[in-house]
């Protein structure tokens, strides 16, 4: 595939470029770069409004696709028409976004979105996760409802995979659903962990076991919950060594679902389908972020005069190639159909690869690292810095998502055809 900018790429780039400088003033500018990694409990008002602020300006499912695998809008349009600075309404017809964009220009929309250091998205679950998968899977009836709220930065959406007995083996899913005869849908009883924006989400997907007795990827499906039934749903944030509470537990007692997508009894697929989705242009998005704590690394390694340390600067030069490497992996990736084991790898690589910049983060500081400046005599809470909270959330990396063990066993399994692992 090429992935060189051509003309109208530039002209894309232009655009965003000047649509970000004019939009992204005021509260907005203020919480700049706030909402990363570790740090998701930031600004969380303002961040939601600037979601808003996407949706008007058409930003959000740039690369969304129709059903039958055409770019933008399907079922009535709601996609920018073709003609700069023209844009269409959403409507009822289940529009999928104000613009479409080809993958250079999604990319190109990345990079410019990092540059200007705009707050982190809280909408990418819904946008990125949810609208694919109603995209392939989902009802004409189920996509009109649901992408256009999102398109326009309304609801915001949580992941209810996880739970306490199954976490990386997904297959042990225990939170069940019946029908729910007096409503329609389902009633889900269970529980979920390690549940991100829970407390800020409308909408949870939740994959449930509907069929009794079933086991392991049988008898699942794909329910959509909202979050906004008191007594009924309960979220538990959790808390966490770097001090924050990115992460939640999520209690369901007869909570009712409204939606199944892709039918009773399938939702394996619906799920597998939807963590494949979690490479592409999403992880470029990611790698720009991690480019931007690379460079802070570097910055502090000048200052504390720790690269003239020839090991440590060694792993700074690793740290910057084995990035490029991952860069070179999800572009050779994009849009690849039916690659079984590209998630698993492209997760190894940006989960080793962060643990070891934010343990690269605090080694350059030397001492200070491990204490962080604080003025002892006062009486105010012990803050960690920046490179403190980058170390500590990373701890988490190797697991969450999918632990490397479970990574290394897709790959093994699927990919090289080992036999699978006994005893």
């Amino acid at each position: 595939m090429d992935f060189t900018f051509g003309p109208d790429d530039t002209a894309f780039r232009a655009e965003a470029r000047a649509w970000l400088r004019e939009h992204l003033v005021g509260p907005y500018a203020q919480a700049a770069g706030t909402g990363g990694p570790g740090s998701e409990h930031e600004s969380v008002a303002v961040r939601r409004a600037w979601e808003r602020e996407l949706g008007r300006g058409g930003w959000i499912g740039l690369g969304w696709q129709s059903p039958g695998g055409g770019e933008g809008g399907g079922d009535g349009g709601g996609h920018r028409d073709g003609q700069r600075g023209g844009q269409r309404g959403h409507g009822d017809g289940g529009g999928y976004g104000n613009r479409r964009a080809t993958l250079t220009q999604q990319i190109v929309w990345a990079e410019e979105y990092a540059r200007a250091a705009a707050p982190a998205r809280v909408g990418h679950i819904g946008e990125n996760l949810l609208a694919p998968t109603l995209i392939a899977h989902g009802t004409p009836e189920q996509r009109r409802r649901f992408l256009p709220p999102v398109a326009r930065g309304e609801e915001l959406w949580c992941q209810g995979y996880s739970e306490p007995g199954a976490g990386s083996d997904l297959a042990g899913v225990r939170t069940s659903a019946v029908p729910d005869t007096s409503r329609g849908g389902h009633r889900v009883t269970g529980q979920k962990i390690w549940t991100s924006l829970a407390r800020e989400a409308d909408w949870c997907f939740v994959l449930a076991r509907t069929e009794p007795g079933s086991r392991r990827h049988h008898g699942l499906s794909f329910l959509l919950v909202p979050m906004d039934q008191p007594g009924r749903i309960e979220v538990r944030p959790i808390r966490q060594m770097s001090g924050t509470s990115e992460f939640n537990e999520v209690f369901f007692d007869g909570a009712h679902a409204e939606e199944c997508v892709g039918g009773e009894g399938n939702g394996w697929a619906v799920a597998m389908g939807l963590l494949a989705l979690e490479r592409g242009v999403s992880t470029l998005v990611q790698q720009i972020g991690f480019a931007a704590e690379l460079d802070r690394v570097v910055r502090d390694a000048v200052t504390t005069s720790a690269v003239t340390d020839p090991v440590l600067r060694e792993r700074l030069v690793r740290q910057w190639a084995e990035l490029k490497v991952m860069r070179w992996n999800a572009l050779c990736t994009l849009g690849a159909v039916g690659d079984r084991g590209a998630p698993s790898v492209a997760k190894l690589l940006w989960g080793g690869w962060h643990q070891r910049l934010g343990e690269l983060a605090v080694r350059i500081r030397g001492a200070s690292g491990a204490v962080g400046p604080h003025d002892w005599t006062s009486s105010a809470p012990y803050e960690l810095d920046e490179a403190q909270r980058l170390f500590l959330f990373t701890r988490s990396d190797t697991i969450y998502g999918g632990s490397d063990e479970i990574q290394r066993n897709i790959i093994a399994e699927r990919v090289l055809g080992l036999p699978r692992e006994t005893g």
